[in-house]
């Protein structure tokens, strides 16, 4: 019952969320344009393998922001339609259909990998070579993962908020800059550096560019991997604290859409 709940709320979400504007553009445009901009930072930086960062930086960026503008914004949408709290209430748990909606949008958004790496391939003859495929897949799927559970936690968060969109907005550039998606996080200030270790997505790309690369450490990648899987069941346990909070407060002050 449950998965059937989450496959079919996949499925219609896929469909609502290709039918918007703003998402085919974080989807379609938005991976080829960051391409374009990284490989002309990055093509005369001197650094050898520096199509990893262009291919994986600019499919991850667009990941991301189909993540902010379709899971976080869901919450909203079903708001100003007159639906969360009908969702809420629904005889399946508020959670677990707000769970397939994360799922459908991330699932849908990894097209923006596939996007970068022809974007490079076609504008620039440049391939990107995986040395681990193997570990490519590992990590890819550790990725989703971590990515679906943070997602949650942002859906949670913003359950309650009515500044929705601005917390879109403000969350985006910052967490791609700090996560490492378009850069090493080892340039950035070691007070900074903190934030980036506490969150789940900077493994995530080391782990891929890791693969991307050549697994000569394997040490070193399941060191990594140990780190996001316990990241990864931090975020969940918050997440599933939150919507305790979240279902508490709903059920006593009976504002979720008015207030």
């Amino acid at each position: 019952m449950i998965f059937r709940v989450i496959f079919s709320t996949m499925i219609v979400q896929m469909k609502q969320s290709f039918a918007r504007p703003m998402f085919r553009f974080c989807l379609l445009a938005n991976p080829m344009l960051n391409t374009i901009l990284l490989y002309e930072m990055y093509k005369n930086s001197g650094e050898e393998n520096f199509m990893a960062y262009v291919v994986l930086g600019a499919g991850l960026m667009g990941l991301w922001g189909c993540i902010c503008f379709s899971s976080a914004g869901d919450i909203n949408r079903e708001r100003y339609s007159g639906t969360l709290s009908l969702i809420f209430v629904a005889p399946t748990s508020f959670p677990i259909i707000i769970l397939g909606k994360i799922i459908g949008n991330t699932l849908m958004s990894l097209l923006t990998l596939g996007i970068s790496l022809a974007t490079a391939k076609i504008l620039f003859g440049i391939d990107l070579v995986l040395e681990s495929p193997g570990y490519f897949l590992i990590a890819l799927l550790a990725s989703v993962i971590t990515f679906i559970v943070i997602s949650s936690v942002i859906a949670c968060l913003l359950t309650l908020s009515r500044k929705t969109e601005l917390y879109m907005n403000c969350i985006e550039i910052p967490m791609s800059l700090i996560c490492g998606f378009v850069f090493p996080v080892s340039v950035l200030a070691p007070q900074v550096r903190i934030i980036s270790y506490i969150l789940s997505p900077t493994y995530a790309v080391e782990l891929m560019r890791m693969a991307v690369w050549g697994v000569i450490d394997t040490t070193l990648f399941w060191e990594k991997m140990s780190i996001l899987i316990l990241l990864t069941i931090i975020y969940t346990l918050i997440s599933v604290f939150l919507y305790k909070k979240i279902d508490r407060r709903v059920r006593i002050a009976a504002t979720l859409e008015v207030a």
